[in-house]
């Protein structure tokens, strides 16, 4: 029997669970487009609780949950940037992943967007492509002086 998936907006006590999350999940998803250095700066993003109390305070926060645990979650800034979009690694290709998308989606329309937009990495263009969003421009980014190869995705709403 499959488990309701739960989306309700995050909370400051949801950091601790959601920076697991986040740090476990990276090297799981990641590894086959992303060497070892570039995956630990990349999870390193967990220990500045600062940063995750504003997202959560600022931005629009979403997490999913089964049952008490949590599988997922997704904020958008600016109203309309997918700034993040995680997923545990023991819940891929569940489903997660799209309702929280449609979900921020939605909350975008309701506040008079037209174009939803992110930037992504590579092992996530799959998931995005299958979304109707489309690559705009392929780019460098740099993150604590580590260079990633990024891709700026866009989908019309």
């Amino acid at each position: 029997m499959k488990k309701t998936v739960e989306i309700r907006p995050a909370t400051q006590e949801d950091i601790p669970e959601i920076t697991a999350l986040f740090r476990a999940t990276i090297p799981h998803v990641t590894s086959k487009h992303f060497s070892e250095k570039q995956m630990n700066v990349w999870a390193s993003g967990a220990d500045d609780i600062e940063a995750w109390e504003n997202r959560i305070q600022k931005l629009y926060f979403i997490v999913a949950q089964i049952d008490t645990t949590m599988v997922g979650f997704g904020y958008l800034k600016n109203g309309n940037f997918i700034e993040g979009l995680y997923v545990h690694k023991d819940n891929k290709r569940q489903g997660i992943g799209s309702k929280l998308l449609r979900i921020m989606e939605s909350q975008a329309m309701m506040n008079d967007y037209d174009v939803l937009k992110s930037d992504i990495n590579k092992t996530a263009i799959p998931f995005f492509d299958n979304r109707y969003f489309e690559v705009i421009k392929k780019h460098k980014k740099n993150y604590k002086g580590v260079i990633f190869e990024n891709y700026l995705v866009e989908k019309n709403l």
